[in-house]
């Protein structure tokens, strides 16, 4: 155990020393915080009162309820990218120590080979998480500024929700940067996720915008599940509000659809219960993947 400790210690000390890969690991949160100062919070507020105006005509709102509903969306977005984007780039040491040879060195001490990923591993989990709550904390204090409808409660499922979005991450990059063996494919690899996993997760663009056979596809995803329970908890004291004020029901489901608060598998709407059932079970099926092809590649090398 104590040998694991070791190799966790040295990996989170390696990931923070490093600036590259700190700064890789921050670009995509910075990315989406330059797209909402650009552009993406007039639409987000835009589209806001365009549904509110043509499912209840006439109604005012105040405009610290619409600023806590574009804050919630910005929040939930923002975590729902790092969660998962910036695992990769703390799980790219794995692959950076092969490009090195630093992975030789470890494997000619007495090191097992499980120990260095399980290593590997927890020490991705550990460095995302600390990055993600920071960014939390953040984006916390930006919803107190613009408009504060946050219980204790949501928050609380805030940060489980975080928690089970970065095991996910976890699991899913240590899969892929497990085959990565060369500096070119770590930034192509991170090029990708770190432009496409926003889109298909729908923390970019709503993904009740997108076409009905890319809404099927995607259902099938578990960051749509991932994003989703992110945008509920930020946004349900918004709701509650809105209910207190005698907004229509109506009116406010149609928000959650527009908002991608309801999540919809092939025109039947997921429950809470479901989307927590299937993110955690994808992340169990991942990590079970990964702990299977490091017990492959030691039987090989016997």
């Amino acid at each position: 155990m104590s040998i694991i400790l070791s190799i966790i210690k040295r990996n989170i000390k390696m990931f923070f020393k490093d600036k590259g890969l700190l700064f890789t690991s921050l670009i995509t949160p910075m990315i989406l915080l330059v797209l909402y100062a650009t552009f993406l919070g007039n639409l987000y507020e835009d589209s806001f009162k365009q549904i509110l105006d043509a499912i209840a005509p006439g109604l005012k709102v105040e405009d610290s309820l619409i600023n806590g509903c574009v804050g919630g969306q910005l929040f939930s977005s923002l975590l729902a990218v790092c969660t998962v984007t910036v695992t990769f780039c703390s799980n790219m040491l794995m692959v950076q120590d092969k490009v090195n040879g630093s992975i030789s060195d470890l494997t000619i001490t007495p090191v097992k080979g499980s120990a260095l990923a399980f290593g590997y591993y927890i020490a991705t989990f550990i460095t995302t998480l600390i990055i993600c709550l920071l960014a939390t904390v953040a984006c916390l204090i930006y919803i107190a500024y613009i408009g504060w409808y946050i219980t204790v409660s949501d928050i609380l499922l805030i940060l489980l929700d975080v928690f089970i979005l970065v095991m996910f991450g976890t699991a899913l990059s240590s899969i892929i940067n497990y085959f990565l063996s060369s500096q070119g494919q770590i930034s192509a690899v991170g090029s990708i996720v770190s432009s496409g996993y926003g889109f298909i997760c729908g923390a970019y663009m709503p993904i009740s915008q997108f076409s009905e056979g890319l809404q099927n596809f995607v259902s099938f995803l578990p960051g749509t599940y991932g994003t989703s329970l992110l945008r509920n908890h930020s946004l349900n004291g918004v709701f509650a509000e809105m209910e207190n004020l005698g907004i229509p029901e109506k009116a406010i489901e149609g928000v959650k659809d527009s908002i991608d608060c309801n999540i919809y598998f092939f025109d039947e709407k997921v429950p809470i219960s479901t989307m927590y059932v299937y993110l955690a079970g994808a992340t169990v099926v991942l990590a079970a993947v990964y702990i299977l092809m490091n017990l492959k590649k030691r039987k090989i090398k016997r």
